[in-house]
């Protein structure tokens, strides 16, 4: 059964630190991407987020919201995943996400999602 509690570290060494469920499956933690140890710009962010129930799904899906906090600009990223069990019982998470960024203006929209 999947549990997003606890630490985790990305192919990438991003670290993302989960603290426990609340009984809605909602969770808050803290995301520090792996790039960042190369650039004085980027801090540990706040993210908040939910996961499926485990009594519904056993490897649920989740969502989570980061949004960074920079020196220079105005970030959010969102994360859209699931969490599987292997059969060691090792529990992985996939997941895709968009980054936001700010923009000046509607003309420069087009720019601001990677």
């Amino acid at each position: 059964q999947c549990l997003l509690s606890g630490s985790w570290q990305s192919d990438t060494s991003s670290r993302m630190v989960v603290f426990t469920l609340d009984k809605d499956n909602r969770f808050s933690g803290s995301f520090l991407p792996g790039s960042a140890a190369g650039n004085s710009e980027l801090l540990t962010s706040p993210l908040q987020g939910s996961q499926q129930d485990t009594g519904l799904a056993p490897q649920p899906t989740f969502s989570f919201t980061v949004n960074w906090r920079l020196r220079e600009t105005a970030r959010t990223t969102v994360f859209l995943g699931q969490c599987y069990v292997d059969t060691n019982g090792e529990e992985t998470l996939h997941a895709l996400w968009l980054l936001r960024e700010a923009s000046d203006s509607p003309a420069e929209d087009w720019k601001a999602t990677r």
